[in-house]
């Protein structure tokens, strides 16, 4: 029984991956492609990479969406780090409110959050460009920082914290010197979150950008309208590779933050 359930699920399994990665591959691969129509393939080229590296309209959303991803990665990591310390280890007043408070964009549909934004700016006249963008991805992008950490200082052992402090450690020293570094983890994997939602989001960014100021899915889905340009094929070609990198390169750090754990207990 135990053998025709491993089939079983490793079977679904498979599945579940190839109709993940299939599309992927596909993209990859008709970014080579020497036609400009994106489903039939014609041959092998590289002049998309080429004409991308020239495409002033996609670099700028390219610019503008890394831009707006690495600010907001920034600001979320450090305040969903100290909401997540903050709601672990203090007791106040309206903690448990301000604890709803925080998982409520996660449930919120994204719309929401846009038709929000842009109902307050149009209330207080602001004018729309690349700044307005960051409240309503920062907002989100907390939360789900939030939620990471959290889940890391629930595996915190506060003797470390107190063996610091008997030593001669004060606060300051022992956050620095123990209690960070135990959460970097869950930081790090919190802050590779937060940038890749903030990349990705696309109804925020729709309703808050101005002329002038679009991000990449805003451009990408202005671009469906008359025909996506192969281009954007290989730009996510490299972009898929980069985000390998990326993942690879954390894992890595992980793991030797992990090993460096267990050789010191």
């Amino acid at each position: 029984m135990r053998k025709k359930t491993k089939i079983i699920l490793g079977s679904f399994s498979v599945l579940v991956f190839l109709f993940f990665y299939i599309p992927l591959f596909v993209v990859m691969a008709f970014s080579f492609n020497d036609s400009s129509v994106g489903t039939v393939w014609t041959g092998f080229t590289t002049q998309w990479y080429e004409s991308l590296f020239s495409n002033r309209q996609i670099l700028s959303a390219v610019q503008n969406s890394l831009y707006i991803a690495v600010v907001t990665t920034i600001i979320s990591t450090i305040l969903g780090t100290l909401a997540a310390i903050a709601l672990y280890r203090y007791n106040f007043p309206g903690k448990r409110f301000l604890n709803v408070i925080f998982y409520i964009p996660v449930a919120m549909p994204e719309i929401v959050v846009g038709i929000s934004l842009l109902a307050l700016y149009a209330m207080v006249g602001m004018t729309l460009g690349l700044n307005t963008v960051f409240p309503g991805h920062v907002v989100m992008a907390t939360s789900f920082v939030m939620l990471v950490v959290m889940a890391r200082l629930h595996g915190f052992d506060p003797a470390m914290e107190e063996a610091a402090k008997d030593l001669g450690a004060n606060k300051w020293q022992t956050f620095w010197r123990v209690t960070f570094p135990l959460i970097f983890p869950g930081v790090l994997a919190a802050s590779l979150l937060a940038f890749t939602i903030s990349l990705d989001e696309f109804v925020v960014a729709f309703f808050t950008t101005g002329p002038g100021s679009n991000t990449l899915p805003v451009l990408i889905y202005s671009m469906v309208r008359r025909g996506v340009s192969p281009e954007i094929n290989a730009l996510s070609t490299i972009l898929l590779i980069f985000i390998v990198i990326v993942v690879l390169i954390v894992g890595r750090v992980l793991i030797q933050i992990q090993s460096r754990g267990g050789d010191r207990s």
